[in-house]
């Protein structure tokens, strides 16, 4: 343990690495997410299914092998050629989470009233104007806790693209307990109890939201 904390800043700056990676990974997998719910629920059929499809293949494909492609297969493609570490761990993180948050949109925008989905479009509202002023709103309310869920899952997941090189908390865990192999569980301790904290995180700041929004009804 004597050199966990006498590389404190290490482990300080392996979280907030995972930070960073979380953080951006959600905001890009919401905008995502977002897009796919409102064409899984759209008016144009071809874009039905090419949501339907890439949420239902993502879904059932594990995040390693999305890691796998983004890192290795793309660069022989000539893609992502000379791209970061973290941009390719925010692609591959968003892209996976992108799915599951789009499924729980959607649940979101089911759980909205239909009448006034045909209300708005009754008074000459287009779809975009459906979904960005009266259904989304309202989704996003009902959506928050399986989003957080969603978030808390993707902090989580974050640790998979240690794999590949990126010295987040998991890879910078797995360095001191290489070189301190008798303090295997304490330092698998501190670790933990930085991954409760951000997902402790996540959680006060959904409740705050949901009980705000559930006020706002």
């Amino acid at each position: 343990m004597d050199d966990v904390y006498s590389n404190f800043d290490l482990v300080l700056k392996a979280f907030w690495l995972t930070i960073q990676l979380a953080v951006l990974s959600g905001m890009v997998s919401m905008v995502l997410g977002t897009l796919l719910a409102a064409m899984r629920v759209g008016p144009v059929r071809v874009l039905q299914i090419a949501a339907s499809t890439y949420v239902t293949l993502v879904r059932n494909t594990p995040l390693l092998l999305v890691c796998v492609f983004i890192f290795f297969a793309a660069p022989n493609l000539g893609l992502l050629v000379g791209t970061p570490f973290l941009v390719k761990g925010v692609i591959a993180v968003s892209f996976y989470t992108s799915a599951f948050v789009a499924e729980a949109l959607r649940s979101g925008i089911n759980a909205v009233s239909l009448g006034q989905a045909e209300a708005a479009r009754a008074i000459g509202m287009t779809f975009g104007q459906n979904m960005r002023f009266v259904v989304l709103p309202q989704a996003f309310r009902a959506a928050v806790p399986p989003l957080a869920s969603t978030l808390i899952a993707m902090t989580k997941n974050t640790s998979v693209v240690a794999v590949f090189g990126l010295l987040e908390a998991t890879a910078r865990m797995r360095y001191f307990v290489n070189r301190n192999g008798d303090d295997t569980l304490a330092i698998f301790a501190v670790f933990a109890i930085g991954y409760i904290v951000l997902v402790e995180l996540i959680s006060l700041v959904a409740v705050t939201f949901e009980r705000r929004w559930r006020v706002a009804r």
